[in-house]
């Protein structure tokens, strides 16, 4: 076993201060500094250098049952995470492993070794294991290969293509053999990134109005195959537009994380059952055994550019709130990280 901590390791952390009713706002969060003890036989010490913030998390702040325990009050956030090890006891993790793990929001953490996942520095950034590598890369591989598999010739309309999920996606949709791909996002700018460096063959503004007008024009014949990460209107549209036997993944509904009375539901409903179309939820955490499937194929496409993707980066433990709040209303393009240290 190796270690080259400090007996006093301090670090800055983001606890939840209060739990938000509507929309979360900055006086919901509380920087504190606390110290870090020495890792224990088996554990391993981190120094962050990124973390993730993603749109599930606001379900984690209300204290009501759910797929993953609430937030507790007072206590540091969680949400993945890459770093160095700096300290071990662990031998199969030793000291300048890069690794991913679950102890985000802070600037250094102890947890278990077997908690944490050594990634390979060689075929991807560290960064990347929380965006195109990560959960996000995933969620979309998921979604397109198993909830709602493509098949050669569909049309694919993707929801929140400009983010996370949305803009690997699309471009994943189309490897699938999809022969149209139709993506929504709020603004020109967002739209614009579609077409020009995501791959869509066309783009929504949402902010625009008549989503299901647009996404008629977009898709005159009817969409085969949805990937839902906005829930409310979107939904509405895309079962409008389903073709027979269409699929559609559930992924998210962020349209409806801040409401603090129940958002309304599609109101046509019966149009999927007519269409016998498939309407499917979908938790990343239920296909994790896919990851080295992915991971082998994504690293690959990012190496040689057919996967490309962007990043919106918050610098320091101090500004992951507003990072947080900005990808719940859409500030970001790509995937929304916070870089810890350098």
């Amino acid at each position: 076993m190796t270690t080259t901590a400090t007996p006093r390791t301090v670090s800055r952390e983001i606890r939840l201060a209060s739990r938000p009713v509507g929309a979360p706002a900055s006086g919901n969060f509380a920087l504190v500094t606390t110290e870090v003890p020495a890792p224990a036989e088996g554990q391993i010490l981190v120094r962050n250098t990124w973390m993730s913030v993603d749109p599930y998390m606001r379900g984690r702040m209300d204290d009501a049952p759910s797929y993953i325990p609430p937030f507790a009050l007072g206590a540091a956030l969680e949400g993945s995470a890459v770093g160095e090890v700096i300290a071990s006891r662990d031998a199969a993790v030793p000291v300048g492993s890069t690794v991913s793990h679950f102890l985000g929001w802070r600037e250094y953490a102890v947890l278990d070794a077997a908690a944490a996942t050594v990634v390979d520095t060689g075929i991807a950034t560290p960064a990347d294991y929380l965006g195109p590598l990560g959960t996000t890369g995933l969620t979309a591989y998921a979604a397109l290969t198993r909830t709602a598999p493509v098949k050669e010739g569909d049309v694919v309309f993707v929801s929140a293509a400009a983010g996370a999920v949305g803009s690997v996606a699309g471009q994943l949709a189309r490897q699938l053999g999809a022969s149209r791909v139709i993506g929504s996002a709020g603004g020109p700018h967002k739209t614009r990134k579609l077409l020009d460096v995501f791959g869509y063959d066309a783009a929504i503004d949402y902010r625009q109005g008549d989503l299901p007008g647009q996404l008629a024009q977009a898709a005159p014949e009817g969409i085969d195959v949805y990937l839902d990460a906005v829930g409310g209107d979107h939904l509405q549209a895309a079962i409008g537009a389903v073709r027979q036997g269409g699929r559609i993944a559930m992924v998210g509904a962020i349209s409806g994380y801040n409401a603090s009375v129940p958002a309304p539901g599609p109101d046509n409903l019966f149009r999927a059952a007519a269409r016998e179309a498939t309407l499917r939820g979908m938790l990343v955490s239920s296909h994790f055994d896919l990851f080295p499937e992915w991971i082998g194929k994504a690293a690959s496409w990012l190496a040689d550019g057919t996967l490309r993707t962007e990043e919106t980066v918050t610098e320091g433990i101090e500004h992951a709130p507003d990072a947080f709040l900005g990808v719940l209303t859409g500030a970001n393009t790509g995937k929304m990280l916070v870089r810890l240290s350098r």
